[in-house]
């Protein structure tokens, strides 16, 4: 054996390394051991580094160029390694773990769920703690690289005034997402409800862009006030949390308890009825605020009413203060009728209707509109006779936002 002094290699190595990517190093080795023959390959991994499997695999590598040895051959172009090589990635090593990641983000993901950049509360290293109790042994650094794989990113604080932080948001969150995943596991209906913002209706000028003959654009009032004659209109919709379909309901009156339980109602004719003709419980969840409040008696009253009507019970879970930007229905259905009609004078309810129904959106929710021409009278007060007699079970985390209407036909 010739022998090669070891700093000789590693002076020779040290000084091409940075100028070599991973094959590279791998093949110089292979022809540093085959040049010093028997014992070549230890001494070459002694003095770099690397290890003996490495430069076995560069010596194989000149082997194959050079005698066409079996197992050899030319790499696809533009990879470093044949096809199937390396380490094999963590998610299939370990099958289950993006599903059991996705499972502790989902109640606490934030941001845009149509973008593909998103946020999480909670950590890399609790999520590592979480995963390794469930049986997935994983590292911080491993989670991390999930995360960034699923679409997440690393965000710094940002001072975002949302309102009052109550100390049990979290916790209701994740009671809200339990309450879900048990009806759906359940097969029972759960639905997202919410008002969009009023629309002024008539030539009034609409944010956006939209595709016109050049110099012929769309020409609106000088003026953003309200046009007496077309007047305005709420649309409330009810979004499906398990089957892909959404409601609106496009009201022409005050936006009341009375109207937010009406849109449920005829969502439930209309598509919810053919689409669990089984279910016997209904989950709804909801804001804080607005006509579906938690705090609303006549909100509850009208959800009594019409679960004597149709038979079911139905549960209610509402979103905790200053959150309601994170419900789904903002992100599934709101924000693409928004899209859909921008730059478009709303000139009349007709239009309105149109266009809310044709919206499509990437996960092909079907949606449909209906114009609701019923008056509802504001400043309806709600008696304490009346809320004695409602037949209402309260949940035990805060029964002021988690509460279930059963029909009084079944209660006696």
């Amino acid at each position: 054996m010739d022998y090669v002094p070891g700093n000789i290699i590693h002076a020779k190595f040290a000084a091409l390394k940075p100028l070599l990517d991973e094959r590279l190093r791998r093949i110089w080795a292979g022809v540093e051991a085959r040049a010093i023959g028997r014992g070549g390959i230890s001494q070459v991994a002694r003095a770099t580094g690397l290890s003996r499997a490495t430069v076995r695999a560069g010596v194989r590598e000149i082997q194959a160029q050079t005698n066409a040895t079996p197992g050899g051959g030319p790499r696809p172009s533009g990879r470093l390694r044949r096809a199937g090589a390396g380490r094999k990635a963590l998610s299939d090593r370990q099958p289950g773990l993006l599903t059991a990641l996705e499972r502790h983000l989902e109640p606490v993901t934030r941001g845009d769920l149509r973008s593909p950049l998103r946020w999480t509360c909670r950590s890399a290293a609790h999520l590592a703690t979480a995963l390794r109790a469930e049986g997935h042994p994983v590292s911080e650094r491993s989670v991390n690289r999930l995360l960034h794989a699923q679409g997440y990113s690393l965000q710094a604080n940002r001072k975002t005034w949302e309102g009052r932080h109550h100390p049990d948001r979290d916790a209701q969150f994740q009671h809200l997402s339990q309450r879900v995943e048990a009806f759906q596991q359940a097969g029972q209906p759960v639905v997202a409800v919410d008002a969009k913002m009023k629309e002024l209706l008539g030539p009034v000028q609409d944010s956006g862009w939209d595709l016109h003959p050049q110099g012929q654009p769309e020409e609106v009032n000088m003026h953003d006030s309200m046009d007496q004659e077309a007047g305005k209109m709420t649309p409330y919709g009810v979004t499906g949390l398990t089957a892909n379909q959404g409601w609106k309901s496009v009201g022409v009156d005050a936006d009341t308890a009375e109207f937010a339980v009406e849109s449920l109602r005829r969502w439930w004719r209309s598509m919810g009825r053919a689409t669990y003709p089984g279910a016997s419980r209904l989950l709804i969840t909801a804001n804080g605020g607005g006509s579906n409040s938690s705090r609303s008696r006549l909100w509850k009253l009208a959800l009594q009413e019409w679960a004597d009507e149709v038979g079911l019970s139905l549960a209610v879970c509402h979103f905790p203060p200053a959150t309601s930007k994170w419900t789904k229905i903002e992100h599934r259905m709101f924000s693409y009728i928004t899209e859909n009609w921008r730059g478009r004078p709303l000139v009349s309810r007709e239009v309105v209707v149109n266009l809310i129904g044709t919206v499509t959106t990437e996960d092909r929710l079907s949606i449909q509109a209906e114009l609701d021409e019923n008056a509802y009278a504001t400043g309806r007060k709600v008696t304490d006779a009346e809320m004695e007699g409602l037949s209402i079970e309260h949940d035990d985390f805060h029964e002021e936002w988690n509460y279930t209407l059963c029909p009084r036909s079944l209660t006696g």
